[in-house]
């Protein structure tokens, strides 16, 4: 088969003196009746092969498993629109410093938890060091999208959840499938191991760097899924 990379990534990546061949996968726009299990059986399972590993964007298997929060249920509170004042405002998108995803992380947290990360971040931003806030908060809220309409319409008004027992959702797919994958936070700034198949002996740290430029892209390039395979010496692009 023939690698395609999305524009301004490259196919190939060096991994510990190990070259990967990565392969975007175009897929259709994924909604909350859709089967992770079936949109990987018909876009992955005639081009794997034993051996591969793909890397599933957690924002598809979040919107299958439905875990969707809508605007008009979250109530603005006072503390959200303060808060949310002297909160970074990053380019990955909607982060805390929008009052909605404060108030997502107090409900989710509770204040008290959300006042100390705050006056903590604050502290610690004068010496240089960035994202205390989320590391006491917790990926719960730092994997929180949505909300916002940069790149489609369709997210304006919900947020979209991490996913529910990614390591669970990984296994099954191995055990329907048998496909090795792992569910991925990831952005051109950062990437995150949410869950992976039992199967896969590599560390989270080589899984990472074999992502590490974001093949997926965050656009509208539709390629939530990125096949990964190990290159040959006589492999030929």
């Amino acid at each position: 088969m023939k690698f395609v990379a999305n524009k301004g990534k490259k196919v190939e990546i060096e991994v510990q003196n190990e070259t990967y061949l990565r392969h975007a996968i175009k897929t259709k726009f994924v909604n909350t009746n859709d089967s992770y299990i079936h949109i990987i059986k018909e876009y992955v399972l005639g081009i794997y092969q034993v051996g591969d590993i793909i890397s599933i964007s957690e924002k598809i298997i979040s919107i299958c498993q439905n875990r969707i929060i809508k605007r008009e249920d979250i109530k603005i509170s006072f503390w959200a629109k303060i808060l949310s004042k002297f909160a970074s405002h990053p380019d990955t998108g909607v982060g805390v410093g929008e009052p909605i995803k404060m108030q997502y992380a107090i409900n989710k947290a509770g204040l008290i938890k959300v006042l100390f990360a705050s006056i903590l971040s604050a502290i610690t931003k004068l010496f240089g060091k960035k994202g205390i806030f989320y590391e006491i908060i917790g990926q719960e809220v730092s994997g929180l999208d949505g909300f916002y309409d940069h790149v489609w319409n369709e997210y304006k008004d919900i947020g979209i959840e991490i996913p529910e027992n990614p390591n669970g959702v990984c296994n099954e797919i191995k055990e329907k499938l048998g496909i090795s994958c792992m569910i991925v936070d990831s952005n051109d700034f950062g990437q995150v191991i949410l869950g992976k198949s039992s199967d896969i002996a590599l560390s989270d740290d080589i899984l990472i760097q074999m992502i590490r430029d974001n093949p997926a892209g965050q656009g509208r390039q539709r390629t939530p899924i990125i096949l990964i395979r190990k290159k040959n010496k006589e492999e030929n692009l």
